[in-house]
């Protein structure tokens, strides 16, 4: 599952250092306030992106892998925000698009160019409601109600 593009950095610290300074100091502000939001998210370095919180889940070769529950990447075009989390059946990022601001979703994924474009309220939201449903459509670590 490493679609993202690979970077040199092996930690929080390295990815963050490495970033152009136009796209550090709007991941920065993510990355502090994803942790702000939920602090139980841990956050990690996994699959070239940050990430914050982990479940099990099977990848494309049938591999039981720690994925993150929320990740962050800066991409070619856009920062993108990953929010691995569903709640009824539907993705969370998705169910919530129309609020999220001037963005881009695609099931759990939030692509915006700078802060301004979220609406940093309702992505607050989507974050507590994903920290207490993790998982994603398909895979086979939704927790049973």
């Amino acid at each position: 599952m490493n679609m993202f593009k690979p970077v040199k950095a092996k930690s929080v610290e390295e990815y963050l250092i490495a970033l152009p300074e136009d796209r550090r100091t709007p991941i920065e502000f993510l990355h502090k306030f994803i942790q702000e939001t939920s602090p139980t998210l841990k956050p990690n370095f996994l699959y070239n992106m940050l990430g914050y919180g982990t479940f099990k889940c099977k990848n494309y070769k049938k591999e039981i892998i720690d994925w993150p529950l929320v990740a962050l990447a800066s991409q070619k075009n856009y920062i993108s925000l990953y929010v691995c989390s569903i709640e009824n059946g539907k993705y969370i990022a998705e169910k919530y698009k129309d609020e999220l601001g001037k963005v881009s979703v695609g099931k759990s994924c939030i692509r915006f160019k700078k802060i301004d474009d979220l609406n940093l309220k309702t992505l607050k939201k989507v974050i507590k409601i994903a920290e207490k449903s993790p998982g994603l459509v398909g895979s086979n670590n939704q927790k049973k109600k």
